[in-house]
């Protein structure tokens, strides 16, 4: 029965798709193509053949806690913010918990511009969440991919150094978080001084807290710290 409601999602979104937002007859096969890439991502995702578990109205009502897309939009600026009218559509169905959905038109997006760094983020990201949080196999390749063209930038680490979090790995986290963070060039510009400080407030806290439990040495204090 799960499988029938994602292929219902797909062929609706398909339709949304050619009818809502009057593609041309050209992008027909990318979107159907992007659609099939969703559709993969939800195998190696999820267990169709399994009843799912009764949802309170609480988990009906998405979200979304990780502040995903505000996290992104924050880290992805300039040039590498995405012009794509889709990718804000995707992200309306992101925002409402529809990652099957949004999956499918960030990859419309990604297969008519593989040099779209932001619609590859967005597309790990919805491939994530459809995942609960957990790295898959799909999810991992978009973040890949988008590393691949800008791999100066941080989104595609934070995202999977959350992940990480949100599955207990800890340690791993850090060291993916702090080698984007090292990585990150000086910019003078206040949306690259943003990113660098978001980055780096959740190393802190996350270093902060391994700390705590004696995961990690505790920082040395200051020199002029008193003793």
């Amino acid at each position: 029965m799960t499988w029938i409601i994602a292929l219902v999602l797909a062929v609706a979104a398909f339709a949304v798709g050619v009818i809502a937002f009057r593609l041309p007859r050209t992008s027909w096969t990318s979107l159907a193509a992007a659609l099939v890439f969703g559709l993969t991502g939800y195998t190696l995702q999820a267990s169709p053949d399994i009843s799912a578990a009764p949802k309170s109205a609480a988990q009906e009502a998405y979200s979304d806690d990780w502040q995903i897309i505000d996290s992104r939009k924050t880290l992805i600026y300039g040039p590498l913010a995405s012009s794509s009218d889709t990718v804000l559509v995707a992200d309306g169905f992101a925002r409402r918990g529809s990652f099957e959905n949004a999956a499918g038109f960030y990859g419309h997006v990604v297969a008519e511009n593989p040099r779209d760094f932001d619609a590859w983020v967005a597309l790990g990201n919805a491939l994530t969440e459809q995942a609960d949080g957990a790295l898959t196999q799909a999810g991992l390749y978009a973040f890949r991919e988008a590393a691949r063209i800008a791999p100066e930038n941080p989104a595609p680490a934070y995202f999977i150094g959350l992940s990480l979090i949100r599955q207990g790995r800890m340690m791993e986290a850090r060291q993916v978080w702090r080698g984007a963070l090292e990585a990150m060039p000086q910019e003078d510009s206040e949306d690259a001084q943003a990113a660098r400080a978001f980055l780096s407030q959740r190393v802190e806290r996350l270093e902060t807290m391994l700390a705590q439990a004696g995961a990690i040495p505790a920082p040395e204090p200051e020199a002029n710290e008193p003793q």
